[in-house]
């Protein structure tokens, strides 16, 4: 099994629950923080992730990776970050009272 393979449960999970807040006041600005969120978490993952693997804290076997990397790091692990950006937001908006997320 590929690491792309892993992600796809974990993107379709937050496509669902973000697409589930879509009628949740302020949902432009939501995704509006989601995005800025996810680049933030993207070039902390790239900075840290390349010196982690650089040090040898962990390497991925390449059979299971699709090959391309940012650096060192390789692609796949970025979804996790994006993906965070936007669930998290979102299962809060689905766990609070609409007054409440205004």
């Amino acid at each position: 099994m590929t690491y792309a393979l892993i992600v796809i449960p974990f993107a379709l999970v937050t496509a669902l629950v973000v697409v589930a807040t879509v009628r949740r006041p302020g949902f432009g600005r939501r995704m509006a923080a989601s995005a800025i969120a996810a680049v933030v978490l993207v070039v902390l993952t790239a900075v840290f992730d390349n010196l982690m693997i650089a040090a040898g804290l962990f390497t991925y076997p390449a059979e299971h990776l699709s090959g391309l990397r940012v650096g060192l790091a390789p692609i796949e692990d970025f979804s996790y970050a994006v993906c965070a950006a936007f669930l998290v937001p979102a299962v809060f908006t689905l766990t609070t009272r609409e007054e409440t997320v205004r």
